[in-house]
């Protein structure tokens, strides 16, 4: 039996017979993924996350997942400064909903591991195992130096979480070890109670470097990465999977995420993403974005650099959705025909726009066979 099949076989939901899954990404933060000025009905407080929650659950999908975020990116917006922190909003969604499934996004050098295991271990206790942890190495310099230390290179920064991470699941699944490494020395560890979840709970991550990937076909259970194109994603789903099983002898489920903007004609689906990406953008804040990742070192097109900005106004560079519902069930076909197990859905307002969606798109989906009927879902559950 594989390590996903074991998820599979417990019903896991991220793991469930629907082939195409979806959930939402950056809820606890301030704009999410859309760097813009737009008018919303959105905002990162309990009361709107856990609105969401329910009609994410009402409609079938399956999880949450919030970025972890520590100070803004500057501009009118500043954009993502307003930030719930990551595992006590899981805690709290996780009293509160039935079906979900939840994340804690987590910086790996901001907690110890035995800390962020015995969190783990209580909401996967309170959510009764829809829990999981998206592991983070930092890159945001500013926000790293807040901590007091200075930023690691790179490839450190995987072998860091590499450490941490196994610390982790000797704390779920052992009594009473020692543990040295370059960076952790654990004296006779311990930690009970044991997670809900057998055999622990998700570690999922976003690594897309060399390094990343293989530290995610190692040591996690699902990959996330931005597509550029179909191409482009099937050629990441196919190496991410022969690097887990050729070098590690494990499964690794794919996922990427999506800006969604869902209208009943093409033409109001397209003006208003030209409002708030080209007329609301916050393009202050994208640039201090482009300069932490050094998009503007010279070393791409200018054509390249403009459709970046574009990219993260819109949507933190994600895979576009932007159409009718049909049309955009269309494109969700095209990615999982990739093989992609599933994206994570971003948009301008979340409260306004998922009934839409629930609406309009998800018997779509079902109809294209890419999700069981809400009925089905919920006796196999």
């Amino acid at each position: 039996m594989s390590n996903l099949d074991v998820f599979r076989r417990a019903g896991n939901a991220m793991f469930n017979e629907n082939k195409f899954k979806i959930g939402t990404f950056g809820t606890n933060c301030s704009n999410a993924c859309a760097v813009t000025l737009a008018e919303t009905s959105f905002a990162p407080t309990f009361e709107s996350n856990l609105e969401i929650a329910k009609m994410l659950e009402s409609g079938g999908w399956e999880c949450m997942i919030p970025i972890a975020r520590w100070r803004g990116f500057g501009g009118p917006s500043n954009f993502n400064g307003n930030c719930m922190e990551t595992y006590t909003w899981a805690s709290a969604l996780a009293a509160a909903t039935k079906n979900i499934f939840l994340f804690a996004t987590s910086h790996v050098p901001t907690i110890h591991p035995i800390v962020a295991a015995k969190m783990a271990t209580t909401i996967d206790h309170i959510s009764k195992g829809r829990f999981g942890i998206n592991m983070v190495c930092g890159w945001f310099t500013p926000e790293m130096e807040m901590f007091g230390v200075k930023m690691m290179e790179h490839d450190t920064r995987y072998e860091y979480a590499t450490e941490w991470a196994e610390v982790v699941e000797k704390l779920w699944s052992e009594q009473y070890f020692d543990y040295k490494g370059e960076y952790f020395t654990i004296n006779d560890g311990f930690a009970d109670p044991k997670p809900y979840q057998k055999p622990r709970p998700l570690l999922i991550s976003a690594g897309s470097s060399p390094r990343g990937r293989k530290f995610a076909a190692k040591t996690c259970d699902i990959n996330f990465s931005v597509v550029e194109d179909l191409e482009k994603g099937k050629a990441w789903v196919n190496t991410m999977k022969k690097l887990a099983w050729e070098e590690y002898k494990r499964e690794i489920g794919t996922f990427t995420y999506s800006y969604a903007v869902v209208r009943d004609t093409e033409k109001e689906a397209q003006d208003y993403y030209n409002y708030y990406v080209k007329e609301k953008g916050d393009w202050e804040a994208v640039d201090n974005i482009c300069k932490v990742f050094g998009i503007e070192s010279g070393s791409y097109s200018k054509e390249y650099f403009e459709k970046f900005r574009e990219n993260f106004v819109a949507g933190w560079g994600g895979y576009p959705l932007i159409g009718t519902p049909e049309q955009v069930t269309q494109k969700i076909i095209d990615l999982s025909n990739t093989g992609i197990d599933g994206s994570l859905i971003t948009m301008v307002d979340y409260n306004q726009e998922i009934p839409y969606w629930n609406e309009r798109v998800m018997p779509l989906l079902e109809q294209a066979g890419l999700r069981k009927p809400l009925k089905a879902q919920a006796l196999a559950a």
